[in-house]
């Protein structure tokens, strides 16, 4: 009922338009930004204090603030013990170490799935007895309906060889992600892959050196340009890389399912065992036997990293999960996971009027909620008892995460817990804000303009202070 009665009353709210505190006015001014860019919904948790609105019910881009939904609606639909899970399977047990038909390798959305841990499954097997697998292998994706949501689609940006990039399928091995070390050399650049991988090779010497400073080594970094070749992949590199520089970073450079099979290939040759030709996608087959499995951290350590990091791709993973786990037959895992947060705001009583989901992180051009859904899912995440795990997943101001260098000499260092947003033409922030007296406010603001992302943070971190100083 109280959350009832406070929808309402943000509704009610949302009519009519409050002042801009000071603050946040000399800041729109300073940056040029008009006031009608800023939308916002600032009030006391306890509703001690009518709710300061602006833009209230008008649906935004949020950015990576988009992640508090998929964070909010997981933690209540999934529970914070929630683990993926990876196994190893076959058609039958082994007999006398050979496994009569194909490893199967089923991916079940595990989050930690690192080079690491896919060694560690493969001892497993290795320690079992097993040794000659002799039907090939099989990758099975078949979790999520397709089973690889990146084929086809266009780049989001320019930059899709970068983490923040991938579109996670169900096995999301090492995040799709190989190691790649660059290093300047007097004549140009040299790269190899981390770990070694036969079959791939890296061709740098289209790369330039420039004057750039090594941590700004991205800055003139071009997407690379992948080719099969007979027995794996060129990939040649492009752009300029700073002189006396070093750096290793994970990219996406190569096909995943080429770089999943050549890695459990390379790691069970190392084991000393064998494996016949052949590798295919496809689903396990029914009665299939499990031989090892890893399990993923408990959901509510993943989403630390997905809040604090504003990790997309696990943000899209755990979308994914949440779509895996109510899609009906043949149902598209995304459209399972869209109708259940639907759902999800319909039983809190939340208007889900103007919301709209493509993959649950906020890397988005279409996605869209109003400032005021954004406030009732967090007053709803405190009623729901989900208060002491989401507040651990969000960034702390001044402290940790993409708020470590914000608000460090303000009131709310240290004390302010909020998720930030940003896009080309869009920055957020969104959390819990305490004021002066020590009274959390559910904070809430959003500037959607072509100039946000370089003119807007000054904007929201004026409100912050202006919260963390009331009485």
């Amino acid at each position: 009922m109280r959350l009832a009665l406070f929808a309402a009353a943000l509704l009610l709210a949302g009519c009519a338009t409050t002042p801009i505190p000071d603050p946040a006015q000399a800041a729109l001014a300073k940056a040029g930004l008009p006031a009608d860019s800023l939308g916002f919904v600032l009030q006391p948790l306890d509703g001690s204090r009518p709710a300061l609105t602006r833009r209230a019910d008008d649906a935004m881009a949020p950015g990576s603030t988009m992640k508090l939904v998929t964070a909010i609606v997981a933690l209540d639909k999934l529970g914070i013990n929630h683990r993926g899970r990876t196994e190893l399977l076959a058609g039958s047990a082994p007999v006398g170490g050979t496994i009569d038909g194909p490893l199967i390798l089923r991916g079940g959305a595990d989050p930690d799935l690192d080079w690491p841990a896919l060694w560690w499954l493969l001892r497993q097997l290795r320690e079992s007895g097993a040794r000659d697998i002799r039907g090939g292998l099989v990758i099975d994706r078949t979790l999520f309906n397709p089973t690889r949501l990146d084929v086809g689609l266009p780049p989001f940006d320019d930059a899709p060889d970068f983490a923040y990039n991938v579109i996670p399928d169900a096995l999301h091995l090492n995040g799709s992600l190989l190691d790649i070390e660059l290093q300047a050399t007097p004549t140009g650049v040299s790269a190899r892959s981390v770990p070694a991988l036969p079959g791939l090779a890296l061709d740098a010497s289209a790369m330039t050196l420039s004057t750039r400073a090594c941590k700004d080594w991205d800055e003139d970094w071009k997407p690379a340009v992948a080719t099969p070749a007979a027995d794996g992949w060129t990939v040649k590199l492009q752009g300029a890389f700073p002189a006396n520089c070093r750096q290793r970073e994970p990219l996406q450079l190569v096909d995943r399912q080429w770089l999943v099979t050549t890695v459990v290939r390379q790691f069970w040759r190392e084991l000393g065992g064998t494996m016949a030709p052949g590798d295919v996608e496809g689903p396990a087959p029914a009665g299939a036997v499990v031989l090892a499995t890893h399990m993923g951290r408990p959901l509510a350590e993943v989403l630390r990293g997905v809040m604090k990091r504003s990790d997309n791709a696990l943000a899209r993973l755990v979308y994914l999960q949440l779509g895996a786990q109510a899609a009906q037959p043949g149902e598209p895992t995304l459209a399972a996971a869209d109708r259940t947060v639907h759902a999800w705001f319909a039983a809190h009583g939340l208007d889900d009027h103007g919301l709209v989901l493509e993959n649950g992180s906020g890397l988005s051009r279409r996605e869209r909620v109003s400032p005021a859904q954004l406030a009732g899912l967090l007053r709803a995440s405190q009623a729901c008892g989900q208060a002491p795990e989401l507040l651990a997943t969000l960034p702390v101001a001044g402290v940790d995460g993409t708020m470590s260098r914000r608000l460090k000499n303000s009131p709310a260092a240290g004390q302010a817990r909020l998720k930030t947003g940003t896009l080309r033409d869009a920055v957020s922030l969104a959390g819990l804000v305490p004021d002066a007296s020590g009274r959390l406010w559910v904070f809430v603001a959003v500037v959607n303009h072509p100039e946000a992302s370089a003119k807007g943070r000054p904007v929201l971190d004026a409100l912050v202070e202006w919260v963390a100083g009331q009485r």
